[in-house]
């Protein structure tokens, strides 16, 4: 444990980001899974509903700060290019 009081005030700033960003990165993670797992079953349907909900958690993570801008939108796109390609 840090001995000077900022440094210790640091530390304890760390720890809360640390768990906040771990929540948002595994609901993100989690959402994306779902979707994935409807592609997989070939359901348009549930997959567009899961993609719904994954695209809101994507974007609230990069406002966040969890994960980069860019990284957010290239996730996104992705996944919105497999759930199109579904119709197909």
């Amino acid at each position: 444990m840090a001995n000077i009081k900022s440094s210790q005030k640091k530390n304890r700033q760390r720890i809360k980001h640390q768990v906040r960003n771990t929540a948002h990165k595994t609901a993100m993670r989690t959402a994306v899974k779902r979707v994935r797992a409807a592609l997989g079953e070939k359901d348009k349907k549930s997959a567009e509903a899961a993609l719904k909900s994954a695209i809101g958690l994507i974007d609230r993570a990069a406002v966040r700060g969890v994960i980069k801008r860019r990284t957010a939108a290239r996730s996104v796109s992705r996944l919105v290019t497999a759930v199109r390609r579904l119709g197909d």
